[in-house]
């Protein structure tokens, strides 16, 4: 049993060939709209800031390692003026030098760490019984990995110590 014109049973059953979809509302119709025009803005958006994350991420990483180098320069060159303060052995102390850095790569050379004594030759007291200051500096050519801050750069680890223990 059907009522007229509409084309549906009475009682609900199921609606004929000629039954319509119900419209969807004015302001639903709108929001959708609205919301495909901007399609692909957060696309837009990532492409824009991505570049500037990365020139970030990569700068951190290369002042931590210019940092790590200036720590490890520092280190080695504390090591290298206890041991010529202590046994008064240029030797002796650019290969504690050596030791102390075992972190950077290329490794430490003898040519790159210079030892010098504030009476110019020895750490033996001189006729005063004043001992002289031992002064050791590493400087180390570190290369940058991106080369967006330059291809190198020197660091120096300095450490000055009296003789004498």
């Amino acid at each position: 049993m059907t009522s007229p014109g509409n084309g549906h049973r009475v009682g609900g059953g199921v609606p004929t060939s000629s039954s319509t979809q119900p419209k969807r509302p004015a302001k639903r119709l709108a929001l959708f709209t609205r919301l495909g025009s901007e399609r692909g803005a957060a696309a837009v958006e990532f492409a824009l800031v991505v570049p500037v994350l990365l020139l970030l991420l990569l700068g951190i990483i290369e002042f931590g390692r210019a940092y790590n180098t200036q720590i490890e320069l520092s280190g080695a060159a504390r090591e290298a003026a206890r041991v010529m303060a202590v046994r008064n052995d240029a030797t002796a102390a650019k290969a504690a030098a050596q030791a102390a850095a075992p972190s950077l790569n290329p490794a430490l050379t003898t040519g790159q760490i210079t030892i010098g004594l504030s009476n110019g030759s020895s750490c033996a007291a001189n006729a005063s019984t004043t001992y002289p200051v031992v002064t050791v500096t590493a400087a180390y050519p570190l290369k940058f990995l991106t080369g967006m801050f330059g291809s190198t750069i020197t660091i120096t680890g300095k450490s000055s110590m009296q003789c004498g223990g």
